[in-house]
């Protein structure tokens, strides 16, 4: 049974959106990649007024990711499209190390090259969206968030209506938000906030 939250009485955001960043305990090749690995491949915030600078060379798109989970969609959209620049979002420890273990080999977590279009961002995806310019992305992907399922969680919800216009502002007109989740409850929630907004058209699922 779907609960029944109306879109337009939800609070504002928090400023977190996310709980705890770390699940369990980091293994030691987990840690080197977090600590040796991710700066390397951090998306810099000073460029985040002039994005294709931010890459290691300037991509023909720019598409963003917000919560990557374990990687999979990211690390395959990367690959099947080497001209994009990818922003891949993630705060949880164990998902960016997920990624990471596909991008670094073992014992090379210091030294092995990184992808010239591949930024990974391990802070709250909208103080990055925040930053960055009017119609500079071409393509935002939410795949399965966390739904977030009480009434009384709404305003963590990504879908929301303070963020999508946030995600409005910085998409280009005609870009594409592609947001999945098989959770009826967030479902229905995407349905009601897309549907009382100026922005998008949102066709049924």
């Amino acid at each position: 049974m779907t609960e029944d939250v109306r879109a337009p009485d939800v609070k504002p955001p928090p400023e977190r959106l996310y709980g705890r960043q770390r699940g369990h305990p980091l293994r030691p090749r987990q840690e080197r990649l977090l600590e040796e690995a991710l700066p390397r491949l951090r998306f810099p915030l000073e460029k985040a007024g002039t994005p294709k600078l931010g890459f290691g060379k300037e991509p023909a798109q720019i598409w963003f990711e917000v919560g990557f989970g374990g990687g999979e969609h990211s690390y395959a959209q990367h690959n099947a499209h080497p001209d994009v620049g990818y922003i891949a979002s993630e705060v949880f420890h164990n998902g960016l190390c997920s990624l990471l273990t596909r991008l670094v080999p073992v014992e090379e977590e210091a030294t092995a090259p990184i992808p010239d279009m591949l930024r990974l961002w391990d802070d709250d995806a909208r103080i990055l969206l925040k930053a960055m310019p009017e119609a500079s992305v071409d393509r935002l992907f939410l795949m399965f968030p966390d739904p977030w399922p009480k009434a009384k969680h709404a305003k963590r919800r990504f879908v929301h209506p303070h963020n999508v216009e946030l995600v409005a502002r910085v998409l280009k007109s005609g870009a594409v938000w592609r947001v999945a989740s098989d959770d009826p409850t967030y479902q229905a929630w995407v349905e009601e906030v897309m549907g009382a907004q100026p922005y998008f058209d949102a066709p049924h699922p």
